[in-house]
């Protein structure tokens, strides 16, 4: 972390660079934004093959069939950048006691008054909700892409269970595509968020604002002398 203020001699206290404080290293910064555009590139080439009227998507990627065999191997992209994301972040997003409490005051965090929530760690519900609901749908979505992937797997499946893969696989689709606006808007709504995954790193305010129990523990370890800067993944 930085100080707040410095002091230049002869003029007093003057405003220096605020407060930083580490969240995420390049390599986490990196997996997301693959993760991130991975899935944009599999709802576009998803929904050009969905509807004949989105069709026209398919020029983004070269054409029909081009789009039906890049589309899959995208899905393959998506599943294996996410894994990574679930094996850094899994702990810090299982449930915690205060997480039950912040739900319950949804309509403090809508209507900004976070003064009147409990003190999250590195992740609230929200965000919680969000990693899971994923973690589900991306498992979901792999293994009925699986299935009604004729190229590699039609000698493994029948008719019937490529008919319920495609519905389930459509369901679960829009369903992700839903939970990924929700993220995008919140992450924009909340001033300040993007900066963690565009320069790894908050303000001390986001951080004491947002995430108190998180600073806490940071700072805990800080002064315990575990580290100096310690980035949260």
């Amino acid at each position: 972390m930085n100080t707040d203020y410095d002091v230049e001699k002869g003029d007093g206290v003057h405003p220096g660079k605020p407060v930083t404080v580490d969240r995420y290293t390049a390599g986490a910064r990196v997996n997301h934004w693959i993760t991130a555009a991975s899935l944009v590139l599999l709802a576009l080439s998803g929904l050009a093959l969905f509807h004949p009227r989105l069709f026209f998507l398919t020029g983004l990627f070269g054409g029909g069939p081009l789009t039906r065999i890049i589309h899959p191997w995208i899905g393959v992209l998506l599943f294996f950048s996410f894994f990574g994301l679930f094996l850094r972040f899994w702990k810090a997003n299982l449930w915690k006691r205060e997480d039950g409490t912040w739900l319950a005051r949804i309509r403090d965090v809508l209507t900004g008054h976070e003064e009147r929530l409990p003190d999250v760690g590195k992740y609230n519900a929200g965000q919680k909700f969000v990693f899971w609901s994923m973690s589900a749908l991306i498992i979901i979505l792999i293994t009925t892409g699986l299935i009604i992937w004729d190229q590699y797997f039609s000698v493994f499946t029948t008719i019937e269970q490529k008919r319920w893969a495609v519905l389930v696989h459509s369901i679960a689709a829009i369903f992700a595509i839903s939970v990924w606006i929700i993220h995008v808007y919140a992450a924009i709504w909340v001033r300040g968020t993007i900066r963690a995954m565009t320069r790894g790193s908050v303000t001390g305010g986001w951080a004491w604002r947002h995430h108190r129990k998180w600073l806490r523990e940071l700072v805990a370890k800080a002064s315990k002398g575990k580290s100096g800067r310690t980035p949260a993944e």
